[in-house]
């Protein structure tokens, strides 16, 4: 017989040992702020996450999961079996931020915010990924099958989801991951089920540079760089499925009258489907060689021509799975029988990887609110986490079953 979500989530609710858990959760808030601190302090730059990386392990062991270790670029994995090592339900959190190294991540407190750089994005996720073991713990819960707990590198920036893809490629998990749920970030209602696709690409024009006056004629970078940016910004984008551009970073030159030996561009281009993304990246790439063309002709007196270099440094795979899937129903169950009205929504995060493999994944909030997220700005407010904590762990329970 097949039980529906709903009711397998109810009666997680009424069960006493889950009671007894969520109790834990409403008396041991001060615990999970000053946990929230200590990571949020604990430096991890882009490519850089092995400081905090050491803290999770060390945690992990100490919290009782088993087989605890550091895989080949990374990920830090600890296990917490049940009965049958099948199904096996990944929760992660990403270890890294946005900001570069020696960014102040002192939390300063503004009333009940807490504040600092990453704070929200992604200490959240990864308080919430720690506070999930010690509730299990508090519960003294029996599954029947078994949770892996990972914190990840690489998910922001050119990191390119680089620990998410190795999880799935090569990790030791390959193959044995029944399903995936993501903590990125506050909040409570958020359901991702969709992955957000992107291509980033970074296009360098190098030429001989030279004086503003007597060298000009001579082919200038900046100018073709210009060309691109310009046709770009011209691309008819559809609203659905909806497809984005953005040009983020252009930089070259030395001063106003020097014509530039070098100019970079940086360009992320995005849609929540994968044809439209690859037409519109074939676009951007036709483009490029238009530009190039164009001011090497314009310029062709000079005898000189620009050369350029094209790195493709990220690609996000799109996808989607159903929403009557198990894990998203009883993800929007849980959210409800917390009194909180879900958000499907589609969002670029770790669960990008599994989703565009077929396999049943999400990423979720992880309570609290908070704001100016990739901002030196950032803040969270705890207030409401305690929701958000009860409903990872109706879900936990309800994808590994009680014993």
């Amino acid at each position: 017989m097949i039980v529906p979500s709903h009711f397998v989530i109810h009666s997680l609710q009424r069960d006493p040992q889950v009671r007894r858990a969520i109790n834990f959760i409403h008396q041991s808030a001060e615990q999970f702020t000053a946990e929230h601190i200590c990571i949020c302090e604990i430096p991890a730059p882009p490519f850089k996450e092995q400081k905090r990386g050491d803290y999770f392990a060390t945690r992990f062991a100490k919290l009782g999961l088993a087989d605890v270790h550091t895989d080949e670029i990374g990920n830090v994995i600890g296990f917490r079996y049940g009965e049958a090592h099948a199904p096996m339900v990944v929760f992660s959190a990403h270890l890294d931020t946005v900001f570069p190294e020696h960014t102040d991540v002192q939390v300063k407190r503004t009333g009940t915010r807490l504040c600092a750089p990453g704070i929200g994005d992604n200490g959240a996720g990864l308080a919430a990924l720690i506070a999930m073991i010690e509730i299990l713990n508090a519960g003294d819960f029996k599954l029947r099958g078994s949770l892996a707990f990972v914190a990840t590198v690489g998910e922001e920036g050119e990191g390119n989801l680089r620990g998410a893809r190795h999880l799935f490629t090569a990790g030791q998990l390959v193959n044995r991951i029944s399903a995936f749920i993501s903590f990125d970030g506050p909040g409570t209602d958020f359901i991702t089920h969709q992955a957000l696709g992107s291509r980033r690409y970074r296009i360098t024009l190098t030429g001989p540079g030279g004086h503003s006056w007597s060298d000009f004629g001579v082919v200038n970078p900046v100018h073709a760089l210009g060309r691109i940016v310009a046709k770009l910004a011209e691309y008819p984008v559809p609203q659905e499925p909806r497809t984005t551009y953005n040009v983020g970073r252009i930089e070259g030159g030395d001063s106003v009258n020097v014509i530039p030996e070098r100019a970079q561009l940086d360009v992320d281009l995005r849609s929540t489907n994968e044809a439209q993304l690859t037409r519109l990246e074939e676009f951007l790439l036709r483009e490029i060689q238009h530009a190039i063309r164009a001011e090497n002709s314009l310029r062709s007196a000079s005898g000189q021509s620009l050369r350029s270099d094209l790195q493709l440094i990220g690609h996000r795979p799109s996808g989607s799975i159903s929403s009557q899937s198990l894990l998203v129903k009883f993800a929007v169950e849980a959210t409800q029988a917390v009194g909180v009205r879900p958000i499907l929504n589609c969002a670029s995060t770790d669960a990008n990887i599994p989703i565009s493999l077929g396999l049943p994944a999400i990423t979720i909030g992880a309570g609290g609110r908070g704001g100016d997220a990739h901002r030196l700005s950032e803040w969270y407010d705890p207030a409401g986490r305690e929701i958000g904590y009860e409903r990872a762990l109706l879900l936990m329970l309800a994808m590994a079953g009680l014993a």
